[in-house]
């Protein structure tokens, strides 16, 4: 095991996914729950929310300022870009999930599961063929710090996906403590999905019908090491890159754990990003951190 500025490298591996002149930059600071980074290539900026302080916050990539993108934000956390460069969002407050048009204007695509409402969509990605798929923990729902204290209707933490032509719901994973993030794989034939609340806090995966908007299978890729898997991101070689206690941890496509990037505070959540996606973009706890790295994040946008 070699320490290596802000790196640990425990695989030899590793050595192809960082380099070790850079560093973890600070970018942001204030926040009290940091989490759902978004990117867009189009402004150079990246979106993240705040959840306790019911805020979205907005980074300027060719500026470094920092500023309020949206306030009260129905306590959102995870937020994706779709193919058509709208922001896509998972909100506790609301127990929603929502888009923001090119003009502003803001449209629930979903907020109820068989005239039940969700417990609090939690994180969100889109596949190729515009279909939307999210958890529905119930952290926006146990107390009134990221959204407001209520009562299930559904009674359970299911995954769910949103047909891109119909509109309509389906449940696509139901056999979860609480899901959490989720993320395909670079050929979109699996979905990773981490649960928060099972005791391992480890991250599943499934074989992917997109056709069909089916998963099957659902075996466990990789077990938290530390402090437990949350929100991540895959490069385009198949490495994932998982939010932990101690930073972001980098695992082979095997579910190898290959090294760690080091960051002051636990991670939650994390973006590729920049010109090239080689700028990983991190949601510390109370702060918005990222590094450069010599690999690129998948394209999703």
């Amino acid at each position: 095991m070699i320490r290596q500025s802000d790196f640990e490298h425990l695989d030899e591996r590793f050595s192809a996914s960082v380099k070790g002149s850079a560093r973890v930059e600070k970018l942001a600071e204030g926040c009290r729950w940091a989490e759902g980074p978004a990117y867009f290539p189009a402004g150079r900026y990246v979106v993240w929310s705040d959840i306790p302080n019911d805020r979205i916050m907005k980074w300027d990539e060719t500026s470094g300022v920092t500023s309020v993108f949206r306030q009260p934000a129905g306590y959102s956390n995870g937020n994706t870009v779709d193919r058509q460069g709208r922001l896509v969002t998972a909100q506790h407050g609301y127990r929603s999930v929502t888009r923001t048009e090119i003009g502003g204007t803001i449209t629930t695509l979903a907020d109820k599961f068989e005239g039940k409402r969700f417990n609090s969509p939690n994180d969100v990605v889109v596949s190729s063929d515009d279909a939307i798929w999210f958890t529905d923990p119930a952290y926006g729902i146990d107390s009134d710090y990221e959204g407001h204290k209520a009562e299930s209707e559904i009674g359970a933490c299911n995954v769910y996906r949103i047909d891109p032509s119909s509109g309509s719901v389906s449940i696509v994973a139901d056999d979860f403590v609480r899901p959490n993030g989720l993320a395909f794989s670079p050929d979109e034939s699996t979905l990773y999905i981490t649960d928060t609340g099972h005791p391992d806090r480890h991250c599943r995966v499934f074989g992917v019908d997109l056709g069909a908007g089916k998963l099957t299978g659902g075996d466990v890729w990789a077990k938290a090491t530390n402090g437990g898997f949350d929100g991540f991101r895959f490069d385009t070689e198949g490495r994932c890159w998982m939010s932990a206690a101690d930073g972001v941890h980098c695992l082979d496509p095997d579910g190898t754990l290959l090294g760690k990037v080091f960051v002051p505070e636990p991670v939650a959540n994390l973006v590729f990003g920049g010109i090239k996606r080689n700028r990983l973009f991190i949601c510390g706890t109370s702060s918005l951190y990222s590094v450069m790295l010599p690999v690129n994040g998948v394209k999703t946008f």
